[in-house]
């Protein structure tokens, strides 16, 4: 990674979720452990059945998860800067159940790859608690999505309306 485009991925995780409890040297660890990956629009970062042997942090864009539903792919949700992305199967080792895909034109997300995060787990593990905390709040806001979808669903189909 160069050195301009590190200090300038340093300056932009320091103020993001994940690394608001790092130093700078930390994040600058943290960098050193990851890698700067580029998309075009509409290119497939990761696919269903694959299992998670990387962690990805949506460094600029955005980037939608689509499910196949019998061959008709739907859009289920987006992932936008500061956000991470496929750490449920990176963790639990099960096949991928979403495909991400790049929604913008120079998509970059920080990939942290299964053997990097085992040795960061050793070298440095204040920030792999960093980075398993950011797992769990990610997964958090996840759900906490799905389950008002749902609900708001379930009002529409039973009729009771949307409660404001």
């Amino acid at each position: 990674m160069a050195t301009k485009s590190k200090v300038e991925l340093a300056e932009f995780l320091t103020h993001q979720y994940l690394c608001e409890s790092l130093t700078i040297k930390e994040v600058e660890i943290l960098l050193d452990y990851t890698e700067l990956v580029q998309f075009r629009k509409n290119e497939t970062i990761a696919d269903i059945g694959e299992v998670g042997e990387a962690l990805y942090f949506v460094v600029k864009g955005e980037v939608a998860l689509y499910y196949d539903d019998g061959g008709q792919e739907n859009e289920v949700g987006r992932m936008t800067e500061g956000e991470l992305m496929g750490e449920m199967s990176f963790f639990d080792r099960k096949p991928r159940s979403a495909r991400m895909r790049a929604k913008s034109d120079d998509t970059r997300v920080l990939l942290l790859s299964r053997a990097k995060y085992k040795r960061i787990r050793v070298e440095h593990p204040y920030i792999a608690v960093n980075l398993l905390e950011h797992a769990v709040i990610s997964l958090d806001h996840l759900f906490r999505r799905v389950s008002n979808d749902v609900a708001g669903f379930s009002q529409y189909i039973h009729g009771t309306g949307i409660k404001r």
